[in-house]
């Protein structure tokens, strides 16, 4: 019978040891996720106002990136 969860509990536990860095676990993870789940998680998290919603017309930082300056 496979663990629950197993491959979260590893990847938490090489976080922990220091073998994988948690700022590219969280980069990697928002990436990986579409818009609407990241959302999702954010308001579930109480990250974000569950009325939060991105400003389309909000200009992009002057290298077109959205996302810098934002830190997790």
């Amino acid at each position: 019978m496979k663990m629950t969860r197993e491959a979260t509990i590893q990847i938490l536990d090489m976080v922990e040891q220091g073998i994988l860095d948690k700022d590219a676990v969280i980069k990697a993870c928002l990436n990986y996720l579409s818009e609407d789940e990241v959302q999702d998680m954010a308001e579930a998290n109480e990250f974000l106002p569950t009325d939060w919603d991105f400003d389309e017309d909000e200009p992009l930082d002057t290298d077109g990136d959205p996302l810098k300056g934002h830190r997790c």
